[in-house]
């Protein structure tokens, strides 16, 4: 019946897959769900900020009403941290929705919307729903290689994704590079910085994507409180642009996309300062008893910039899936990466001490 509606490339697409929930691997394999792992999703294992638990807590007594529409609190957190006018923001449903807004906003059928092999799985999701052209770029190293997607830019092209740290590889691409690469971008081709997991960059690797986003017209910075602010469950992105970008985005962005408790939630965090330092050192922390482990067990992987490692457990196409529901019969839950073309892989999200250590427990028995 689904052949009768909707144009082919809609009835192309193959539905975004999250991370197994809790609840539904301790039903699959009759578990307890106290004694489950999930380092599945990339999320804050410290949970929500309490801050953002007692802003929320406020905001209930006017949940019965609509929420702001236009976000002015939330805009106006956003515009004090990161020091950008208002007119730049364009607030989403988590960072998936800026993206989404983008191919919707700026790409029509058949043109081309450029970006990166194992890159962020949204990518080709938005492009394949409004119809266009993917031109995917070898990488290199598991990374971005700009240099050949500024070559790879046709005619056509409307829009290039870029994520840095980038998901789910967690390669770094070094902020020179960036800035090279928008010099060489023609002016209407928009380019879409998602920046999701900038909050566990080292001081070193830092770049001001603010102040490029003031110099390019066309660029786009996607950010969202997903990871390192903890409200993953809340659904809160945002984009920044000039006010010629955002004007569009905001033209067919839905009015009440983020709710009242979201917003509340998302203005406390982003004045949490405290919590956001404890998350950065709390993974750096783990990134090291996960990347030490994995150096002693011979394990292959890729050095990260997020709050995740992508690691090899197998030389055959079918390692990542044996090995993955392994882990799954032991209560541990991490995320396959066949989808992206890497079969050989599996992408372990960083949580508490003691959540990595029964990972790497079970990895090594798993493994044996």
């Amino acid at each position: 019946m689904s052949t009768l509606f909707g144009p082919d490339y809609v009835r192309a697409i193959a539905p975004y897959q999250g991370g197994k929930p809790i609840a539904e691997v301790a039903r699959e394999f009759g578990l307890d769900e106290a004694a489950i792992i999930k380092l599945a999703s990339n999320e804050n294992p410290l949970g929500i900020p309490e801050s953002s638990k007692q802003a929320m807590l406020a905001a209930m007594t006017d949940i019965a009403r609509y929420p702001d529409a236009n976000g002015f609190a939330l805009k106006a957190a956003i515009s004090q941290k990161f020091d950008v006018p208002a007119d730049f923001i364009t607030l989403g449903n988590g960072s998936n929705d800026i993206l989404e807004l983008a191919a919707h906003a700026l790409v029509q059928p058949g043109q081309a919307v450029v970006y990166s092999e194992y890159s962020f799985a949204v990518y080709p999701l938005a492009t394949q729903a409004v119809g266009a052209r993917a031109i995917v770029v070898p990488a290199v190293n598991h990374g971005h290689d700009l240099p050949a997607m500024a070559a790879a830019i046709s005619a056509d092209t409307k829009l290039v994704f870029i994520a840095n740290p980038n998901n789910p590889t967690g390669t770094f691409i070094d902020g020179a590079a960036i800035e090279a690469f928008l010099k060489q971008v023609p002016s209407h081709v928009v380019v879409v910085l998602d920046e999701a997991y900038t909050e566990y960059l080292t001081p070193q690797q830092r770049y001001d994507s603010m102040a490029w986003v003031r110099q390019y017209p066309n660029l786009l910075v996607s950010r969202t409180l997903s990871k390192a602010y903890g409200l993953a469950g809340l659904r809160v992105g945002f984009g920044i642009a000039q006010p010629g970008l955002t004007d569009l985005l905001n033209r067919i962005r839905q009015p009440f996309n983020v709710n009242s408790l979201a917003q509340a939630a998302a203005v406390a965090a982003l004045h949490d300062d405290d919590f956001l330092a404890n998350s950065a050192q709390l993974n750096a922390d783990g990134y090291r008893q996960f990347t030490t482990a994995f150096d002693a067990m011979g394990i292959e992987y890729v050095p990260s910039s997020g709050n995740f490692v992508l690691i090899r457990v197998g030389q055959d196409d079918a390692a990542g899936a044996r090995v993955n529901l392994a882990l799954l019969k032991k209560g541990i839950i991490v995320r396959p990466v066949g989808n992206y073309g890497l079969p050989q892989w599996l992408r372990i999200s960083i949580g508490l001490p003691a959540e990595n250590a029964a990972f790497i427990t079970a990895l090594k028995a798993v493994l044996a």
